[in-house]
């Protein structure tokens, strides 16, 4: 059987911690700004650590293939 693909996808998406952890970009920040208080837009900078239910399935599809 052939070698299977990274998703790339998840390369674009998603980054991993050292202790496997899921990281993510903050939701929120793509358009409309000028209609969101400065204390969320402040909030939304950087990255995010998943929540452990939704990294659970993104870890499983896109690292573990």
């Amino acid at each position: 059987m052939p070698k299977l693909k990274t998703k790339s996808s998840a390369k674009k998406r998603f980054r991993l911690t050292g202790t496997g952890l899921v990281k993510m970009k903050a939701a929120g920040k793509r358009h409309n700004m000028r209609r969101r208080p400065s204390d969320m837009l402040r909030d939304t900078r950087g990255m995010r650590v998943m929540h452990p239910s939704d990294a659970k399935r993104v870890y499983d599809y896109y690292f573990h293939m």
